[in-house]
């Protein structure tokens, strides 16, 4: 048999918890925002002057970027690829460039004497 404890679960000091003591509850504003994966979901934004709505949530259940408008849900970020270092130096150099490049540090090797 367990202990007759009355206060179990309930932590030192706990009261009822109510309007009364927490204060009113500011007025809230609901939007709705829509995922390209058809998930709805329905942030609440505190009504004070000022506000701004974001115009794009991040969808809790698929984590797509979600829109208020529900016909034309904005489409999924395209994700690039990982690039390589030498993949950037190729957008940056011809092939031509780095012959030459190549050309003038064997040149430079060759009249130090560390390769023939």
């Amino acid at each position: 048999m367990v202990g007759g404890n009355a206060i179990r679960g309930s932590r030192v000091g706990a009261g009822p918890m109510g309007e009364a003591e927490r204060g009113e509850v500011a007025p809230r504003l609901y939007i709705s925002y829509f995922c390209a994966n058809g998930h709805v979901t329905r942030p609440s934004f505190a009504q004070e002057p000022g506000l701004v709505v974001p115009e794009l949530w991040d969808c809790p259940r698929c984590g797509l970027p979600a829109g208020t408008d529900a016909d034309n849900p904005p489409d999924a970020p395209r994700v690039e690829p990982y690039k390589t270092h030498l993949a950037y130096v190729k957008e940056r150099r011809s092939d031509a460039d780095g012959a030459q490049i190549l050309d003038e540090a064997l040149e430079s090797l060759r009249d130090r004497g560390l390769i023939r």
